[in-house]
């Protein structure tokens, strides 16, 4: 039981942990234990596993990892090309991507949105975060052609979703009584989310861009494998020239920009919250 100055205080005293009925439960936990073995066994029995083929390119893989060292940097013009087209379209479909989330979020905060739009906008962060950004690329590849368009297309739409879903999460978090008192002083609906709504989300909308800039990087590099530009239609020629050395010197690449970004975008983040 809390101390009397403890409970003035508005402390309360630590609860101790109990066991989650499932656990504490045996039939429950040996029973969920015998069904996720029994789902195992059936998936891996009833899978059309090639063996013979898995045995045969067991070879194979060896021969590639072998043929792609030591790293070829001798193209290194067509690399940074490459990696400077995968950059503008990380940058260009994150700007656009959290610019679109922002009004999205707004539609899909329940707390600020009446029902239909709420329905509405929630319904589009929905429809965006449905499919893999290389189901998208190939959609908008097949709509616009090949190249860095498709490219930014596809991440624009990945960007909304992600992000519009954690800023109408963060909006419907946020302190009420600021927004209560601006609608007591006469402010119209647009003054309120400018003064009352944006200020409390904007640490969280920084860093979610940084992160937004960090996953586009990365996805980049996917989606151009199926034609939407950047260094992955770079890295897609040159495996299909068994050029092994110099595709694993993008790969290498790729890494070494990606745990710089994250780093970068780690540190951001730190001084923001």
């Amino acid at each position: 039981m809390a101390s009397p100055d403890r409970s003035a205080r508005g402390e309360h005293a630590p609860r101790t942990w109990r066991k989650p009925p499932f656990i504490a439960n045996p039939l429950v936990r040996y029973g969920i234990i015998v069904a996720v073995v029994a789902y195992l066994i059936w998936a891996f029995g009833s899978l059309p596993f090639n063996w013979t083929r898995i045995a045969e390119g067991l070879p194979r893989a060896a021969r590639i990892f072998s043929g792609g060292f030591p790293p070829s940097f001798e193209r290194f013009g067509l690399l940074l090309t490459g990696f400077k087209e995968s950059f503008q379209i990380a940058i260009l479909a994150t700007l656009l991507g959290v610019a679109l989330s922002i009004p999205f979020a707004v539609m899909a905060a329940r707390n600020i949105a009446p029902m239909p739009i709420y329905l509405l906008g929630r319904a589009i962060i929905i429809v965006s975060r449905s499919f893999h950004p290389v189901i998208v690329a190939i959609l908008f590849v097949a709509a616009v052609g090949f190249g860095p368009l498709a490219g930014i297309l596809t991440l624009t739409l990945y960007s909304i979703g992600f992000v519009g879903k954690l800023l109408a999460e963060e909006i419907e978090e946020i302190d009420w009584g600021q927004v209560e008192a601006m609608r007591a002083s006469g402010a119209g609906y647009l003054a309120t989310l400018f003064y009352a709504v944006f200020p409390q989300i904007l640490p969280r909308q920084v860093g979610l861009s940084m992160y937004q800039l960090d996953s586009n990087l990365r996805a980049s590099a996917v989606v151009g494998i199926v034609g939407a530009g950047g260094i992955g239609s770079t890295l897609m020629n040159a495996f299909g020239r068994y050029d092994y050395d110099f595709a694993f010197a993008i790969l290498l690449i790729i890494i070494a920009v990606i745990l710089l970004s994250e780093g970068i975008s780690g540190w951001v983040r730190k001084k923001i919250w």
